[in-house]
């Protein structure tokens, strides 16, 4: 049994950290836990950035942190400023030393990075003001201070990016524009008319809440707090990428049941270290970004990038809500991590910036990673799994109100994705090959599409040593027993029919490959590869691939819909007869074949065969299951309830 050490307000970093003589800071507490050692924080608010010193020895004998039970403790990684002055109508300001905010002045630090796409014409700072707990809007100058208007989207916003704003118009007012020099930095804000030294504000100060400032401290559990207001930066697979609370390339963490919000970029990190590259290709754009990625992942290979070293964490029952860029963030750290029960919303949703690496979860090199149970929705993008997500299963989750549900590209597979409801009207991208998807009802349109000009590594299965590197085909994915909702979009696909063309056995293929001419790489390039679907329904104008031995089509009757009321979110569904009728089975590894590149198996991260046994709430799939995520379907109408309004786990 390790030590106990007790923090608390009130209490003194002069004591022994006892239940009767607390540390005053979690840092006092931090820089002297070791393995096996439990550090427990009473409630209250810790403005502090918290640096762990030792890490655990195993999953057995960790360094615990821990909200003491029913306490509500909030790590904050800002101050609370309440020394504003006037500075004309309704415009207030407040100029602090630089002295203040020590080696990291986050309103001296613009957000930058590799693909970061906008705003090209004007600053964002890693910097925030907070009025009540409610994030400003940064402007470009002080007039937009002085007469602010309406914010616009930004002219990198498509229309499938568009959705409700958690923000009001009132809000969209209140905005501030910072300046500073060699000695002082100055900060005007407009608070609509309130008086801010009475009111509750605060400014980022810190770029982590809880995160090591160096690598390696295993076997760390973080529990039971809220973190908040952290001044992150742009976290691209190519950089440095650092959260309001992660491991900093570290194996075993435990992150569980925490509220994390308001994060500029990312909340919680489990990405690349420094390195490895830092935008390298923003600081001097020798070469693409993409070669650059590339060199990360071989960079990572000599250091020692593997299961002993990295990955392996457990990210579960967290609320993640009101970040810039992710909720979870990370390139080739979340190797073998399980994240589950998490409910993630409102990411990327403010659009003061706009980059290519933004999404509810975004993750590179999710080498056998569990992504399952959890609810992501209001996300610009709910799930992106990007390169190498091999070995990786999808399932189980609920995506809803984001403006793209789940996008995965040029990874070559295996990957599953099962069981899982994606509701939103633009429901996938695939830009990737090798996939399974079964048991999931799509009640959106899907975007598919081959990537040749860019050649993304594959690994030996289960591992992260490389194997070689092809581009991205298109196809070879598998379809069984999904369901598949029509909409309103025109041109677009809403069912399996952008597969058409595509042969259906590998045998045809091969034939396809001799037909064609026989040739190296440009026939493979010219030759649809292989698409395994069956047994799927597909409701309200989605369309099917005609090659489908055994599917159903319904009636202008049949239908599935998703229902948010006040108690939860429902899905109710009216479905014939037929719909009940196909000759499915329960899919796994025997079923599933092997993808064409990287010809490796479908299966559990142990190497085990993999069968998928349960639906979407955990409810037994039989030998002859109902297509889609849900077995309780029965012929006729159907109302089920999916989340409860109590808890972020969803499921009933």
């Amino acid at each position: 049994m390790g030590k106990v050490y007790h923090v608390a307000k009130g209490g003194s970093d002069h004591g022994n950290g006892d239940a009767g003589h607390p540390f005053a800071t979690i840092q006092r507490a931090a820089d002297i836990a070791i393995a096996g050692d439990t550090v427990i924080v009473h409630g209250g608010e810790y403005r502090e950035w918290v640096r762990p010193r030792n890490g655990g020895l195993d999953a057995n004998c960790r360094v615990t942190y821990q909200a003491a039970e029913g306490e509500k403790v909030v790590i904050k990684g800002s101050e609370r400023i309440d020394t504003w002055e006037p500075a004309g109508e309704q415009v207030w300001r407040a100029t602090l030393e630089n002295s203040f905010f020590g080696d990291y002045n986050p309103y001296a630090t613009e957000i930058s990075g590799d693909w970061l796409v906008d705003p090209r014409d004007h600053a964002v700072h890693t910097g925030d003001v907070y009025l009540n707990g409610v994030s400003l809007f940064e402007s470009a100058d002080l007039k937009g201070v002085q007469n602010p208007v309406k914010r616009e989207y930004s002219p990198y916003e498509t229309w499938e990016m568009r959705r409700e704003r958690i923000w009001n118009a009132e809000e969209s007012l209140m905005q501030w524009y910072c300046e500073n020099d060699s000695e002082r930095t100055t900060i005007y804000a407009n608070f609509g008319g309130l008086d801010p030294n009475e009111e509750l504000v605060e400014i980022n100060v810190r770029p982590c809440c809880f995160y090591p400032d160096r690598r390696g401290l295993d076997y760390i559990t973080v529990r039971g707090f809220e973190m908040a207001q952290a001044a992150t930066n742009w976290a691209p697979p190519t950089a440095y990428q650092v959260g309001m609370l992660g491991p900093n390339w570290a194996k075993g963490w435990v992150i569980e049941n925490n509220i994390l919000h308001d994060s500029k970029c990312s909340a919680i990190s489990l990405g690349k270290e420094d390195t490895t590259g830092d935008n390298e290709f923003t600081k001097y754009h020798r070469k693409p970004g993409y070669q650059y990625q590339m060199e990360a992942v071989f960079r990572a290979a000599d250091i020692g990038w593997s299961r002993e070293q990295t990955g392996s964490h457990i990210v579960r029952g967290n609320r993640i809500y009101n970040c810039g860029q992710t909720g979870i963030v990370g390139h080739m750290g979340c190797i073998f991590s399980e994240i589950y029960d998490n409910e993630i919303y409102h990411i990327a949703t403010k659009h003061e910036f706009y980059g290519h690496e933004i999404a509810g979860i975004k993750l590179h090199a999710a080498i056998d990673v569990q992504i399952h149970d959890n609810h992501i929705h209001h996300c610009s993008l709910g799930t992106w799994l990007d390169w190498q997500a091999q070995g990786t299963r999808v399932s189980r989750n609920l995506y809803h109100h984001n403006d793209r549900d789940f996008m995965i590209e040029v990874t070559h597979g295996p990957y599953l994705v099962d069981n899982n409801i994606f509701a939103s009207p633009y429901s996938i991208v695939n830009a990737a090959q090798g996939g399974a998807y079964a048991h999931n009802l799509v009640m959106g349109f899907m975007v598919q599409y081959p990537v040749l000009n860019r050649s993304t590594p594959y690994h030996y299965p289960h591992s992260t040593k490389v194997m070689g590197t092809v581009p991205t085909y298109g196809s070879d994915d598998r379809w069984y027993q999904n369901i598949f909702v029509g909409g309103g979009e025109k041109d677009r696909n809403y069912g399996t029919d952008a597969y058409e063309g595509a042969a259906v056995s590998m045998e045809e293929y091969i034939e396809r490959y001799w037909q064609a001419g026989a040739a190296d790489i440009e026939t493979y390039e010219s030759i649809k590869q292989p698409a395994y679907i069956n047994h799927n329904i597909y409701l309200q104008g989605a369309a099917g691939f005609t090659r489908e031995k055994d599917s159903w089509s319904g009636t202008d009757g049949d239908y599935i819909k998703l229902v948010e009321e006040e108690d939860g979110i429902y899905l109710e569904a009216v479905l014939g007869k037929g719909a009940f009728e196909l000759l499915t089975e329960q899919i796994g590894t025997k079923c599933l074949g092997r993808p064409r590149i990287t010809e490796a198996a479908y299966e559990n991260p142990d190497g085990a065969p993999v069968v998928i046994r349960t639906d979407l709430l955990g409810k037994a799939i039989p030998p002859v299951p109902v297509p889609g995520p849900l077995q309780g379907l029965r012929q006729g109408k159907n109302r089920i309830q999916l989340r409860t309004t109590a808890g972020s786990n969803w499921r009933r």
